[in-house]
């Protein structure tokens, strides 16, 4: 029998070493730049090296989808994990028990940093398993950026980006701490197609928006999903054709509430890349329209305008006011 894959931490002197990295280097070079006022070039240009490393080497592109995958597919910090846990429970029957999430759920694209964070994509222990014979694969490219195949099945869920930005930042700042700029400079990346953590959110969420009508791709709202869980967990069920009774749904709605995963939120969180950083906490709130705690009314209004403009200059119809709360 095959053991069950579990995740490998870096080990301590390696997270020593990044910690040296992050507060002896990174920092200092950050606070030096934010001086000299070339923070944001800075960035940009660390973005266009990602993304012609990720065009030249691109590790999920390789791999080909089949009738066994269901990859949950959001921009960064969109409710990833909500939908892992549900698609991976109704595959489960409610019944899908992990150590961390990532034992079960492939993430090719998962930052090189993280090491052996998560199953490997190619490993079929957990399809295996389940009684619906499919298991989840998570991913944060774009649309044009994985691997697409008929067979196999895929769940966009898209996010008010100003609720995206706030969850971001407090994420960041957690794990990276004093490398991370300051607000004002993480808010005018975000707001330009070279944000370091996911690129555009128009450009990702319009390549999945666009591919709605296909029978195997099925796009969801975050907001829909606080408004009618059960719901969002019965139309997942008939989308991945999982036929199970009553008791199934309602077990699999108590294991996606918030309060439950809030619970758990060590199955889902990074280890701590330093021994002395956050893990950072992946169910921190889970709110739909709570972007004021950090945002400026005018932020606000002003990411509403810039999205709804570029959503529009890439010739994409998504319903912006139905997906996201429009700044008063």
């Amino acid at each position: 029998m095959t053991k069950p894959f579990r995740r490998r931490p870096l080990p301590l002197p390696a997270r020593c070493l990044v910690g040296a990295w992050i507060h002896g280097v990174v920092a200092p070079m950050v606070y030096v730049f934010e001086g000299l006022g070339i923070t944001e070039r800075v960035l940009r240009n660390a973005h266009a090296g990602q993304q012609k490393r990720l065009a030249k080497r691109n590790p999920f592109k390789s791999y080909v989808p089949d009738e066994h995958d269901v990859i949950v597919a959001t921009y960064a910090k969109s409710g990833t994990n909500w939908m892992m846990q549900i698609a991976h429970q109704l595959l489960f029957h409610g019944k899908g028990e992990f150590e961390h999430i990532h034992d079960v759920v492939p993430w090719p694209d998962s930052p090189p940093p993280l090491g052996k964070y998560a199953i490997p994509v190619e490993d079929p222990s957990v399809w295996m398993a389940s009684p619906e014979k499919k298991r989840v694969i998570k991913t944060h490219l774009n649309w044009e950026q994985i691997p697409y195949s008929e067979k196999a099945r895929y769940i966009a869920v898209i996010r008010d980006p100003k609720d995206v930005f706030v969850s971001n930042y407090f994420f960041a700042k957690a794990i990276g701490g004093p490398a991370i700029p300051p607000l004002k400079t993480w808010y005018r990346m975000f707001v330009s197609e070279s944000f370091l953590v996911g690129g555009s959110w128009a450009v990702n969420a319009a390549g999945y928006w666009a591919q709605r009508n296909r029978p195997n791709v099925l796009v969801l709202s975050f907001k829909s999903m606080k408004q009618d869980l059960a719901g969002t967990v019965r139309r997942v069920a008939e989308f991945l054709d999982v036929r199970v009774g009553g008791e199934v749904i309602e077990s699999v709605c108590a294991q996606a509430g918030f309060a439950y995963m809030k619970g758990i939120d060590s199955k889902f969180s990074v280890w701590k890349m330093t021994p002395w950083s956050s893990q950072g906490s992946m169910m921190r709130k889970g709110v739909q329209g709570g972007s004021s705690e950090l945002l400026s009314g005018e932020q606000q209004r002003h990411i509403d305008r810039y999205f709804t403009g570029e959503l529009k200059r890439l010739g994409c119809d998504l319903p912006y006011d139905e997906f996201c709360d429009l700044a008063p």
